[in-house]
């Protein structure tokens, strides 16, 4: 640790007034983004002040373990840009935090951040059913939603190259239903939909086992970094729970009906 870094562990029982003096914009751990991104946010909030930069214990966004596309930000890739500022001229400086998900409310009453950013994508579900945004509305501590890409080219880019690298392998025959249920959670991982993921399969049973016919998920439309980057429509529209008028992906099993005809597959007598 140094002057420009703090672990929440170590701060949350601590007399907290050096860092609230600080009068610190909080950008939450975030999910990965580029370096380009991230100079473009300090050129935006290091003239309005002190940034406190989060930075996630945990690998990738709390409930979507071991998913590329949720994969979070570490302060490795940062750190070079972060020391080049803090050694610069500049009147305000780059903090760093680490912390668990858990932790984030916390952190943002315990430290009277004068203001938050959030990073699209970087938590599940949207941000306004979020216990955070509820603190941020009870204390009025100003908040702004951004994007995690510093262009669109950028976001349908990394799209692009993170489904290159979600793979698995699924058996063309199956045993049992369970069995078909487990490849249907495998399928759903491929959504980026941070709200929630679903997969479907389509099967024809011969005798006790189940042959694979195809498989699709609730992929986000035009592109699945689109909600990251423009904004997911629930969370722009304030959405409740389980509200459907707002959505951004084409459903599983709409998605399983346009493949089904692509590929000229009879259903009759198809398991879904």
């Amino acid at each position: 640790m140094n002057e420009y870094s703090f672990d929440w562990s170590d701060v949350a029982f601590s007399n907290k007034k050096s860092i609230q003096n600080l009068k610190l914009i909080f950008i939450l751990a975030s999910r990965e983004m580029s370096e380009t991104r991230l100079k473009q946010l300090i050129r935006e909030y290091l003239p309005q002040g002190n940034i406190l930069m989060g930075i996630s214990k945990e690998d990738y966004v709390y409930g979507f373990e071991d998913q590329p596309q949720f994969k979070m930000l570490k302060v490795g890739r940062i750190q070079k840009i972060i020391n080049q500022v803090n050694a610069s001229k500049s009147q305000n400086k780059i903090y760093v935090i680490r912390y668990f998900h858990n932790e984030e409310q916390y952190i943002v009453e315990k430290l009277k951040v004068v203001s938050v950013v959030a990073i699209r994508g970087s938590w599940k579900g949207s941000f306004h059913l979020n216990p955070l945004f509820f603190l941020l509305s009870r204390s009025n501590v100003p908040y702004q939603l951004v994007s995690p890409f510093a262009s669109e080219l950028e976001a349908k880019v990394y799209a692009e190259n993170v489904q290159n690298i979600i793979t698995f392998d699924t058996p063309k025959i199956i045993n049992t239903e369970s069995e078909v249920m487990r490849v249907v959670g495998s399928v759903a991982r491929l959504s980026f939909d941070h709200t929630f993921q679903t997969g479907a399969v389509l099967t024809r049973s011969s005798g006790k086992k189940y042959g694979v016919l195809l498989q699709t998920y609730n992929k986000v439309v035009p592109y699945q970094s689109y909600a990251m980057h423009h904004g997911a429509s629930r969370e722009v529209n304030f959405s409740p729970p389980n509200d459907l008028n707002h959505y951004d992906t084409v459903h599983a099993e709409v998605e399983m009906l346009i493949e089904a005809q692509k590929g000229m597959i009879d259903l009759n007598g198809c398991t879904l």
